[in-house]
């Protein structure tokens, strides 16, 4: 009997994937629990495995077309069973159905959307698909392309949605000169990476640029890029920054791999399960800017950044005030060997209400963290050098971390990202006794 495979929601928030790559092909034999694609979403590849043993009957999607949760995606079945009852029947779908199996049937269905020539540079065989043409009118966006990834060139919402998030925005002027033969290499200078007039390159030099080499933008990585932008441009950042002494936590590192039945907790753990401390104590900075609203939390989200083979990931350990130090080093290794492994979880990425970078293990010796808006803090932990103080009419050498504070200052004033910063210090120097 024929089993139709739909794509699962994959996280809360998770609304559509984008299809990644297909591991097995229509025809395969396929075993029970054997991946046969991966999709993406905009925060972590996932893998679809078959449910039962058979033949892949039919895939209803190509590589890179944009599906929405509780959509059929494959049929495993006998040969010679018909899949047509689970093809899906939406619009954009029968696209990429089309697409996906050549049938003559399914590319007729397909018809031509007629677009004025003024919008689009509509090639012969050229056409937008109904959710295409609507998602370029509500985005204002009319690429010069005539052929998409649909049956006969046909351009789908899956294709100007990657075009629109990978373009460079234009100023008026810029789109007027753009419009007359320059074009726009790269992001531009402006605010946001907006392109302007003196950011093109004109007429035959835009074709080739020497010594420039241009490659794909992973789903993955245009959100990163659009994220980051937003973020920029939707707060108003501005960091501070301070330092600690790390003798007790490197004091206390040292008795832990020195001993047996003790937890391995690293230097950033101890600094993660202080940062806890001290957001119970200046609670300000663990909020989150909705909407125009303040919405004040009384649990710590600790979102953490990993750096893996796809990008940058942020990880949360919820309810982090409620862990132990072993408890919260143990959850962040967890959460971090998922994250490089490509196994974590979306909702394991999303909820954080406060988040911590550390690029100190690579030496830097300060930086200014980017916000993840909703969150109005995020705290920059740098690397660990040789500082001298003066205490009582002494000098002393100490070993300094240095931590960097970035705040929205929308919400967030100087004096209560500075009390975090004093509280995080005191915890950072008595870590032994907290």
């Amino acid at each position: 009997m024929a089993t139709p495979v739909e794509l699962p929601k994959l996280g809360n928030t998770v609304e559509e994937c984008l299809i990644a790559k297909w591991v097995r092909h229509t025809g395969d034999q396929v075993s029970a629990g054997e991946t046969v694609l991966e999709v993406e979403t905009d925060k972590a590849v996932q893998e679809i495995a078959s449910p039962a043993s058979g033949t892949l009957l039919a895939t209803f999607f190509e590589e890179g077309a944009l599906v929405p949760v509780f959509t059929n995606l494959f049929v495993i079945g006998e040969p010679g069973e018909s899949v047509e009852a689970f093809r899906p029947k939406s619009e954009e779908s029968s696209d990429s159905a089309a697409a996906a199996t050549g049938s003559p049937e399914a590319v007729a269905s397909a018809a031509p959307i007629e677009i004025a020539q003024t919008d689009v540079d509509d090639g012969p065989q050229g056409s937008y698909s109904p959710r295409a043409r609507r998602f370029a009118q509500e985005h204002n966006f009319h690429p010069r392309t005539s052929r998409g990834s649909g049956p006969e060139g046909r351009v789908l919402e899956a294709d100007l949605r990657e075009l629109y998030l990978s373009s460079p925005r234009l100023s008026g002027a810029t789109s007027q000169q753009v419009g007359s033969g320059s074009q726009p290499h790269g992001e531009g200078s402006g605010i946001g990476g907006m392109v302007l007039a003196g950011d093109l390159v004109a007429g035959a030099a835009a074709a080739t640029v020497s010594g420039t080499v241009e490659s794909k933008l992973s789903n993955m990585r245009t959100r990163i890029a659009q994220r980051m932008r937003e973020s920029i441009t939707s707060t108003a950042q501005y960091t501070l920054n301070s330092w600690a002494d790390a003798g007790a936590m490197l004091t206390l590192r040292a008795r832990i791999k020195a001993s047996t039945g003790l937890p391995n907790v690293n230097l950033n753990d101890m600094v993660m399960y202080c940062t806890v401390q001290a957001l119970l104590e200046v609670p300000e900075l663990n909020v989150e800017f909705i909407g125009g609203k303040l919405v004040k939390h009384s649990a710590v989200h600790l979102g953490f950044a990993c750096d893996t083979p796809r990008g940058l990931m942020v990880p949360v350990i919820r309810n982090a005030d409620k862990l132990s130090l072993g408890e919260l080093g143990k959850k962040a290794k967890e959460l971090s060997t998922k994250a490089v492994q490509g196994g974590i979880s979306p909702d394991d990425l999303s909820g954080a209400t406060f988040s911590v970078s550390n690029l100190g293990g690579l030496g830097i010796e300060s930086f200014t963290p980017i916000l993840n808006p909703p969150q109005v803090a995020i705290l920059g932990v740098n690397a660990t050098q040789i500082k001298p103080v003066r205490r009582d009419g002494v000098v002393q050498f100490v070993d300094a971390i240095g931590f960097s504070l970035t705040l929205d200052h929308q919400i967030i004033d100087g004096a209560p990202g500075a009390r975090f910063l004093i509280a995080l210090k005191a915890n950072i120097e008595k870590v032994e006794l907290i």
